[in-house]
């Protein structure tokens, strides 16, 4: 983890500031951890675990999970 974490910002950006570093540190591992396929749930994203847990068992939950989705609406 280290070395994907050196090579997606340290190696690739300046900074002007720690936290610059720190905020663009946290921002990539909230992506990276959003983007990872999990063993836990059989190779599936948290993203679309949620999602397809939610066309089985709509009841379940209060809001649509794509409307809750992290990013640009486009």
């Amino acid at each position: 983890m280290n070395r994907t974490l050196k090579d997606a910002t340290v190696k690739r950006y300046y900074y002007d500031s720690h936290d610059q570093l720190r905020q663009h540190l946290a921002d990539f591992v909230s992506a990276y951890n959003f983007a990872r396929r999990l063993k836990t749930l059989k190779g599936l994203t948290p993203y679309e675990f949620i999602c397809k847990t939610w066309l089985k068992e709509p009841k379940r939950f209060n809001f649509d999970p794509v409307h809750q989705m992290p990013g640009l609406n486009i």
